[in-house]
């Protein structure tokens, strides 16, 4: 993003308490906990009736009636009826992906002003036939004859066809789950149980002691009777976390990602609003934080990369480009899908034979400072709807740099199908 014509402002977020499937939100469903969150933002920025660029709002598991999931959503959030919307998914990434999309429509004058936004329910899934049953269906409806369509449907048919499909976690190439290809991640990088938990419990710790701080006060909006993230343990201790049997690895001895170092199904819902320095200073608005750079990535896990490797491919792109070095940064907000995740990512920026020969580098990128690390702890202790969480990290990490005062920090969230989003946020 070094040829902008306009710098991006993030002027900032808000996100409602992230929460177990099955819980609170249960019956909420995306399109509701979407509405939460856009009209909350609409009402901290005084945006009523406001038309803005874009606003561009994913969710990764959702029905196919949500096909249009951001404008409907937007149609019932104060905003103006006229105000365009963008329905995408980039699994993991996916509103981190949003602020890209609406940063660059920013910065070459497209647009003035846009939401970047994700939800996600665990809880509200589509349930649908199984493939048997579906195909039988569409033949019946081609059949032309009311008899056609009797010899179709009782055509050795099985009650067992009746049986509902439900979404899959499982990567469709491996037929592994996102888990499994974890613990294969730990072992190669030989990352222990112990790091995982110790990694996992200081997440827990921060974000207790930061929502205890008060800085959630503006970013987290009560909704269903919660004011604060129904993951959160601020009791759990090294010892709990040591008790807790694998989860993935159950049979061989070796398995070391259990429920507490990984993160749980969840539902929940974010938003950032981002505009032009223009924009802002005409309705009065400060800006937290530039969105400076971003970067995609993807490994092939297919064939022997870790699944969840992509951003330490992005991240040195992202640097190179914009001639930093991975110790350059303030405070670093790696995603948390599983302790051993960031840590397999720390140690591969770590070593220098994974740097020369998987990155090119000369030398290894090396250690961050682990104090700048998640500094308000991250998606284990949160939770992670998956298309909430990008844009839960760039509201944490913008107010962050406006109460420092200057500043920068780096994004980093790996993703199913081998993908990685990264992005700079600086003051």
């Amino acid at each position: 993003m070094d040829q902008m014509q306009r710098r991006v402002g993030v002027i900032g977020g808000v996100r409602i308490p992230f929460c177990r499937n099955n819980t609170a939100y249960a019956d909420v469903g995306n399109f509701g906990m979407s509405v939460k969150v856009l009209g909350a933002l609409v009402e901290r920025y005084g945006l009523h009736g406001v038309e803005l660029g874009e606003v561009a709002l994913g969710a990764v598991i959702r029905h196919s009636s949500d096909w249009n999931l951001a404008r409907e959503a937007l149609l019932s959030s104060g905003l103006a009826p006229t105000t365009p919307g963008i329905t995408t998914a980039r699994a993991c990434g996916t509103s981190l992906d949003n602020a890209i999309i609406v940063a660059n429509k920013i910065a070459v004058g497209q647009i003035d002003a846009g939401i970047a936004a994700g939800s996600d329910t665990t809880s509200d899934v589509p349930i649908v036939y199984g493939t048997r049953l579906r195909k039988r269906l569409l033949a019946i409806n081609r059949a032309r004859t009311v008899q056609d369509k009797l010899k179709i449907a009782l055509h050795r048919f099985s009650p067992k066809e009746l049986k509902p499909s439900f979404p899959g976690v499982a990567e469709p190439r491996t037929g592994k789950s996102m888990g499994d290809h974890c613990e294969q991640m730990a072992k190669q990088w030989k990352v222990t149980r112990e790091a995982q938990d110790r990694l996992a419990l200081d997440s827990h710790r921060k974000l207790a002691a930061t929502y205890d701080a008060g800085f959630f006060t503006d970013l987290v909006v009560p909704f269903r009777g919660l004011s604060r993230d129904g993951f959160l343990r601020p009791d759990t201790t090294l010892e709990k976390l040591a008790a807790l049997k694998p989860a993935f690895d159950k049979t061989s001895g070796q398995g070391t990602l259990t429920a507490g170092n990984s993160t749980g199904l969840s539902d929940g819902a974010a938003a950032a609003l981002l505009a032009s320095e223009s924009w802002a200073a005409q309705r009065g608005l400060a800006v937290q934080a530039w969105f400076r750079d971003a970067e995609v990535a993807a490994v092939d896990f297919v064939h022997g990369e870790g699944l969840l490797m992509a951003p330490t491919v992005a991240v040195p792109r992202l640097l190179r480009r914009n001639g930093l070095t991975l110790q350059d940064f303030d405070y670093y907000e790696i995603h948390e899908a599983f302790a051993a995740q960031v840590l397999c990512t720390l140690r591969a920026w770590e070593s220098a034979d994974y740097c020369r020969n998987r990155l090119g580098l000369d030398a290894p990128l090396g250690a961050i400072d682990p104090a700048r690390l998640n500094v308000h702890g991250s998606s284990l202790a949160t939770g992670h709807p998956f298309a909430a969480t990008g844009a839960r990290i760039i509201a944490t990490l913008a107010k962050m740099l406006e109460q420092k005062g200057s500043g920068r920090g780096l994004i980093s969230i790996c993703t199913a199908g081998g993908m990685g989003v990264a992005a700079i946020l600086e003051r």
